[in-house]
């Protein structure tokens, strides 16, 4: 059985950004349409940081995942926005605000051995002069986008990259 499954609140806003993002990978919805109906794993939340001229995207080297956008676990209690917004604070200093819609939704596992869960993936830009700061032994950089980088997740490289693409081209 899943701890600490999503409270009704979250749940809820999740389904509702899930379907409302830009992209879906993975099937996510049919998952989370079967997997809503009972105990789940915690939902997953993480913010794509581009700079204002879409060349560079933030992230952090977590310890297991390599190089990844921060974020992290939904609380109790919390939306998947909200715990966005509170993992890019967290793990970078930054304070940012979120563009309307997620841009991904994503079913995966965070960790070899850990079940599947849900991943809402959220944008904002930032002024890449501005001081960041990562948390213990987890350094966060601005990292060009043509550049490679390792990550648990690397089919994310092409998928950033095309958001950026489009998004800077509005």
């Amino acid at each position: 059985m899943a701890q600490n499954s999503p409270d009704q609140r979250t749940l809820k806003a999740a389904l509702a950004d899930a379907r409302a993002a830009i992209a879906e990978y993975d099937d996510a919805l049919a998952w989370l349409e079967v997997a809503a109906k009972g105990p789940m794993d915690p939902i997953a939340a993480e913010v794509w940081v581009f700079d204002e001229a879409c060349r560079q995207i933030l992230l952090v080297n977590h310890r297991w995942r390599g190089w990844v956008p921060p974020g992290g676990t939904v609380e109790v209690g919390e939306t998947p926005r909200e715990a966005a917004r509170r993992e890019l604070s967290e793990e970078t200093g930054l304070v940012a605000g979120l563009l309307e819609l997620p841009v991904a939704v994503t079913v995966r596992s965070y960790r070899s051995g850990w079940a599947p869960t849900l991943g809402l993936s959220y944008v904002a830009v930032a002024d890449s002069s501005l001081p960041v700061a990562g948390e213990n032994q987890q350094p966060v950089a601005w990292v060009p986008l043509e550049h490679e980088w390792e990550g648990a997740f690397p089919q994310d490289r092409s998928r950033i990259r095309e958001f950026a693409r489009r998004l800077c081209s509005a």
